[in-house]
């Protein structure tokens, strides 16, 4: 079932409020706002502001990921795999974006450059244990990296 969240937005940027593209997304796309065109070089990290600001209702996060038509034909992705906004947090959306590939590319004032997904999250409250004896049992146990074959 979706649900829909009530979220207060401030658009600094001369563009549109991001949006979905089509019925079925799950993500809106963020813009670049740039004042000019920019040259993302290769294997450099950089901060590209968006223009946009967002109060979350407690218990929602956004999720700031990667366009895959960006990291598939330009290789950009994002520095931090995928951001998260706490909704707590007042600032201006900004995107840690890397080349990956190893010829520069150029950016557009109002690209499209990322996605934001809304989530909502659960808090922990650790219930601290002496020892590793004291953890459930499990089927996986202490399994790690690769111990399923692959």
């Amino acid at each position: 079932m979706m649900v829909n969240y009530p979220i207060k937005i401030v658009n600094h940027s001369p563009y549109p409020l991001p949006e979905y593209q089509t019925i079925g997304s799950a993500g809106m796309d963020l813009r670049a706002n740039l004042d000019a065109k920019i040259i993302i070089m290769p294997h450099k990290v950089y901060q590209i502001p968006t223009g946009i600001f967002l109060e979350l209702p407690i218990g929602i996060e956004a999720q700031i990921r990667a366009r895959s038509g960006l990291a598939l034909k330009h290789g950009l992705s994002l520095v931090n795999g995928v951001g998260t906004i706490d909704a707590d947090y007042r600032g201006e959306i900004k995107i840690i974006l890397i080349n990956l590939l190893d010829k520069p590319y150029q950016m557009e004032p109002g690209e499209r450059i990322a996605q934001m997904v809304f989530s909502e999250y659960v808090k922990a409250e650790f219930k601290e244990v002496s020892t590793v004896d004291e953890l459930a049992n499990s089927e996986r146990g202490d399994g790690g990296f690769g111990h399923s074959g692959k």
